[in-house]
């Protein structure tokens, strides 16, 4: 009797294991990455806008001393002015901070606000 071959069907052919995913560490480097870059980002927000003020209804009025510029006059001579003892240069640089101006020139005419520690001072 001879041995009678019979096609296998797909249905009884044994099942191959699925592959598996290998990442090289390259690939691990990739994914960690791109899986941490959500993480940093949030960090990120959360440093720089959660330490946000709290609105408050209280309002306060804050008065401030003015000085006229006269003619001749420079932020140097008024800061001598206000404050003699003081450096000149620490004024100026708060005057033009206080009165947000985009340099230390000042033309005739112009009030400008002194800062409240050189306005006692100038009274």
């Amino acid at each position: 009797m001879s041995a009678a071959t019979f096609p296998v069907s797909a249905a009884f052919r044994p099942s191959t294991p699925a592959t598996r995913l290998h990442l090289t560490r390259r690939g691990r480097v990739v994914f960690t990455t791109l899986a941490a870059i959500p993480l940093v980002a949030g960090a990120l927000f959360f440093a720089v806008n959660g330490g946000g003020a709290a609105a408050t209804n209280t309002s306060s009025t804050v008065q401030f001393h003015y000085v006229t510029v006269q003619s001749g006059q420079s932020l140097w001579s008024i800061a001598t002015n206000v404050a003699p003892s003081a450096d000149p240069r620490d004024v100026i640089a708060e005057i033009v901070s206080l009165n947000q101006l985009q340099s230390a020139v000042v033309t005739p005419g112009q009030r400008v606000a002194i800062p409240a520690q050189y306005a006692s001072a100038s009274k």
